[in-house]
């Protein structure tokens, strides 16, 4: 008798914990459709709800809220780590009741989207399936491949979706217009196919999990790849041949090239392989983008609202529904301006920096320093604990959302100042998390040796201290505006990202969560490394609103990184200002930012001088992912830091009604 176990947190929900510990499932989108096409069969759940006490009870009852009458037998559900095969051992066993059998291993099937989860799953003998799409593939023991979907020039994105969502297939990511990375069965396949859609698959899914690794490269034409009719493919085939040979010897399972990506190449990577860990020569930030199943992928919910963001900025017309309410966008006023310089100082980033990067204390109520925010360090959680801390202090309603990645719970932190009547949500982002994963270490002998996050410093000063420190000082600047009487017409929510340097994961799943929630984002507003400045140099900001996505938000992100422009010259009117958009944008898809582009909402970067204009590298700072990225680093600079946290503060306020 077959019996079908499902993870729970980005399978089959997305999870929101708030302040007090309460918990919250939103089911994600296709699974109650899955759930009930398989009435008939039992079914049980294989999750981590964490070890704290009452964490247990805390999931169970928020289980049974969103899942009302689908997960009703006790015997097969599940609590406890998945970081071996032991509990998948166990809810085997288990499926044995009253009169009837255990039944066998191959018999069961586990559906969810971590990798290392499905192959410890396999372990112990059962199928598995990556997504809850292919649940019924699952049991039928159908493949599940890796597929390029390449659209005709007469059928666009909305086509597309009309047809996946009747069908096994599951989007990972949208490469352009006409090109589409996804999961899919054989049956999928043909059902795109029959509808005019051409299908390239490449390889089975099983236990791996897709990557865009792009190749920053400078390959001359002596290098070959001159006047070659299909670039794309052959400098990807090389990008390709560079990662696998890194990673040769890190895992048993080959890698699968899944074709040329924009910008590089994508990659199937099996279950553990550190894939985030590799650079190619040359790399700059934002070099490996980890892609997340999702069935709503093409929807783009964002898109009405980038529309009418552009329009209110530009004085264009909107077109009618949502987006037409929003309106009034105007430069910032004297008074926010004010308050804005009162609020966001060099001295107040250089105290959040200080605290978070193991200059200061973490908190007054302990004394030990942080170490490391790499999401794999011991720190990280006490950070996103301080953090979410001070944001409670701040009065604003705080939620943790959680995720999962090599095996490991991690959390973003959220924190909204709500606004009655909002039409929308203004967000002002940052990500927590550090590495110093391009320094220089060596073992006891003195001989060099790789990065070990877990235990090296990673202090993150500036990337991403600086920006985390930065959306800090504008939830304390928005406390003082509202203690002054002074109210937003619109939401104004902070939110700090976690494993931003494992390929954007933490921002990736908390877009997916948010379009899945159906949230209305009128803008994006990102801040990723703002105190590197080079001395002697000239202070540059960069506003990057660049988008491989097509549609509105491409537009409407230009006109929310003209209003950024247009407020540097009113804090500082010596600092210059680099606007980067459209494809020669060197920064798409390199920072969180490119996690809402994706679903269609305006959304920018704002940075130090990062990406020089001739490829090279710009001006900030000199010690990028390694241990040196300090407070005390020569080019770390809390004022140059202070006028762009000042510029991006004062413009997304004023967006949200200040």
């Amino acid at each position: 008798m077959p019996v079908l176990f499902f993870d729970i947190g980005a399978t089959l929900a997305d999870a929101r914990e708030e302040a007090d510990g309460s918990l919250t499932l939103l089911p994600r989108p296709r699974v109650l459709a899955v759930l009930d096409a398989f009435l008939d069969v039992r079914k049980g759940v294989i999750s981590n709800p964490g070890s704290r006490e009452g964490d247990a009870e805390r999931a169970a009852a928020a289980l049974r809220e969103a899942f009302p009458g689908r997960f009703t037998d006790e015997a097969l559900i599940h609590w406890g780590p998945k970081n071996s095969r032991e509990i998948f051992d166990e809810a085997v066993a288990g499926t044995a009741a009253e009169g009837v059998p255990a039944s066998a291993a191959g018999e069961c099937v586990f559906v969810g989207e971590d990798p290392m989860e499905r192959a410890f799953a396999g372990q112990a003998g059962m199928r598995t399936a990556a997504h809850p799409v292919f649940t019924g593939a699952a049991l039928e023991d159908r493949p599940v491949l890796w597929a390029r979907i390449e659209l005709p020039e007469d059928r666009g994105l909305p086509a597309l979706e009309a047809v996946v969502n009747e069908t096994e297939v599951v989007p990972v990511h949208i490469a352009s217009a006409r090109l589409v990375l996804a999961m899919a069965s054989m049956r999928g396949a043909a059902a795109l196919e029959q509808a005019g859609f051409m299908v390239d698959l490449r390889g089975p899914v099983e236990d791996t999990a897709a990557f865009l690794v792009r190749d920053d490269r400078h390959l001359t034409p002596g290098q070959g790849f001159a006047d070659i009719p299909d670039r794309a493919t052959t400098r990807a085939t090389s990008a390709f041949g560079v990662v696998a040979d890194e990673l040769a010897g890190f895992t048993a399972a080959p890698l699968l090239p899944l074709g040329p990506a924009p910008g590089g190449v994508y990659v199937a990577a099996p279950a553990g392989a550190p894939i985030e860990d590799v650079h190619l020569p040359g790399a700059k930030p934002g070099h490996t983008e980890r892609l997340l199943p999702d069935p709503a992928l093409l929807s783009r919910p964002g898109e009405a609202w980038a529309q009418g963001l552009a329009a209110s900025i530009t004085g264009g017309t909107a077109e009618p529904g949502p987006p037409a309410s929003v309106a009034g966008v105007t430069r910032p006023s004297p008074e926010t301006i004010a308050a804005v310089r009162a609020a966001v100082t060099p001295e107040v980033l250089r105290g959040h920096v200080a605290r978070i990067s193991g200059v200061e204390p973490l908190s007054a109520s302990e004394a030990l320093l942080v170490r490391s925010r790499d999401a794999s360090a011991a720190d990280n959680p006490r950070v996103v604990e301080a953090l979410a801390d001070r944001f409670q202090d701040l009065g604003l309603r705080v939620r943790l959302h959680r995720f999962r990645w090599r095996g490991r719970r991690l959390f973003n932190v959220e924190a909204e100042q709500g606004a009655a009547g909002a039409d929308s949500t203004v967000l002002i982002t940052a990500h927590l998390d550090s590495t110093a994963s391009s320094g220089d270490f060596v073992d006891e002998n003195g001989d060099p040796r790789p990065y070990d996050p877990t235990v090296d410093p990673a202090p993150g000063a500036d990337d991403d201290g600086s920006g985390t420190a930065a959306v800090m000082a504008a939830a304390e600047c928005l406390h003082q505006l509202v203690a002054e009487g002074r109210t937003p017409t619109r939401n104004v929510r902070f939110v700090l990202f976690n494993a931003e340097e494992q390929g954007l994961v933490g921002s990736k799943f908390y877009a997916r969560a948010a379009a899945a929630a159906d949230d209305r984002i009128a803008g994006v507003f990102q801040m990723d490394m703002i105190a590197g400045l080079q001395q002697g140099s000239t202070p540059t900001v960069e506003i990057h609103a660049g988008s491989a996505v097509p549609g509105p938000v491409v537009g409407a992100s230009d006109a929310l990184g003209a209003l950024v422009a247009d407020t540097v010259p009113a804090i500082d009117s010596m600092v210059t200002v680099q606007q980067l958009t459209g494809p020669s944008d060197p920064a798409i898809g390199r920072s969180d930012h490119a996690s809402f582009h994706e679903r269609g909402w305006a959304a920018i970067a704002v940075s130090e001088d990062i990406f020089a204009a001739d490829g090279g590298p710009g001006t900030g700072t000199r010690q990028y992912h390694t241990p040196g990225d300090t407070l005390v680093d020569q080019d770390h600079n809390p004022e140059f830091a202070a006028t762009v946290a000042r510029s991006v503060t004062a413009t997304a306020l004023t967006l949200a009604g200040l």
